[in-house]
């Protein structure tokens, strides 16, 4: 065994698991898609919001939603066979070592995790579209609590979720260079700026619309797993 995969799977040992069955509970609350559904709603309405034009609207989410679909196919489809390593619940060489939450099961291959991957392209094309501090601190940290539910579950390694990360932010950059190129030959205005604005013209009221929402997400997890 290598050095690097020895403390790979050290930290792994480190995060992964618990004996709290609600923490487990709100684990497997966070680590769902689904549970997100109404951050990614308060997303779309951000960008409806502060877009003059359908235009920019459909150019906003289209790039952001090929941006993540990109992602998500060069992940999965390309780089997780093509590297074809074991999930550390599925090694035979540490499996029966590592904590997993009855229910929760997950296929394919481990590198590079794909939840890292989309979060942090998601992230960083909206952390380069609104720049804001508050809104680009809490799009973080959503993806790094994305980021932890699969080390705390033991369905990727340390470094699945750090390769995924960059590969993401990565990604996300892309999205948004081509992103500006197309919004400067159809959208020439630039956006009021004032103390009620982020430096791109996202009004700070919808930014604060879309942190609440993550934040009663978290606390929807909490309350589901007590009353579990």
């Amino acid at each position: 065994m290598s050095i690097f995969t020895a403390i790979d799977q050290q930290i792994l040992f480190w995060l992964n698991g618990s004996d709290s069955l609600f923490t487990d509970g709100v684990i497997s609350t966070l680590t769902a898609g689904t549970t997100w559904i109404p951050l990614y709603i308060a997303l779309f309405y951000l960008v409806l919001k502060n877009n003059e034009t359908m235009a920019q609207v459909l150019l906003t989410v289209g790039c952001a939603a090929v941006c993540v679909l990109v992602t998500a196919g060069i992940t999965n489809l390309i780089i997780k066979p093509l590297v074809a390593r074991p999930r550390p619940c599925d090694d035979p060489l540490i499996k029966y070592t590592v904590d997993v939450v009855s229910g929760i099961s997950a296929g394919n291959y481990s590198f590079f995790s794909a939840h890292a991957a989309n979060t942090s392209a998601l992230v960083m094309f909206l952390a380069l579209l609104i720049r804001n501090r508050l809104f680009i601190v809490a799009m973080i940290i959503w993806s790094l609590l994305n980021c932890y539910t699969r080390l705390y579950l033991g369905v990727h390694y340390p470094s699945d979720i750090l390769c995924g990360l960059l590969f993401g932010s990565l990604m996300g950059f892309i999205a948004y260079v081509v992103y500006l190129k197309i919004y400067l030959k159809i959208s020439p205005q630039f956006h009021y700026v004032s103390s009620h604005y982020s430096s791109t013209g996202y009004a700070l009221d919808d930014i604060d619309v879309v942190v609440c929402v993550m934040v009663l997400t978290i606390l929807y997890a909490i309350i589901r797993s007590l009353l579990m």
